[in-house]
């Protein structure tokens, strides 16, 4: 039998497009509706410039701590993504630090700001 691989099935590599299909396969994406909810949904690997500014949100439902029994196996999408020939973890995790030194230089000035503002709302 002979296979060509360039004729499909195709299987997507980066991890945003493989949580794309995994939430596609749970909304009815053939309705209206359910086009356009997938519409809005944005995914991205990382956080791109202008969500870096914006305030995070925990999904409580989702921690692997709570929801997860101690001692279970579990993996991450970065992890399967290579594993399937994603190329750019690296890439990512790199821009990923550069972001969270800069993050951090942001919180530490907005902490001291708020000390100053503090200490002159007191006086």
């Amino acid at each position: 039998m002979i296979v060509n691989p360039a004729r499909g099935p195709f299987h997507f590599r980066a991890p945003s497009k493989i949580f794309y299909k995994a939430v596609r396969g749970m909304i009815p994406h053939k309705t209206s509706r359910g086009a356009a909810a997938l519409g809005r949904l944005k995914i991205f690997e990382g956080i791109p410039p202008p969500y870096d500014k914006k305030k995070r949100m925990v999904v409580p439902d989702a921690l692997r701590v709570l929801k997860l029994k101690p001692g279970r196996k579990y993996t991450t999408l970065t992890r399967l993504s290579t594993e399937v020939g994603w190329k750019y973890e690296e890439v990512v995790k790199k821009l990923e630090e550069k972001r969270k030194v800069r993050s951090q230089e942001y919180y530490d000035r907005k902490k001291k700001l708020v000390k100053i503002h503090n200490e002159a709302l007191e006086k």
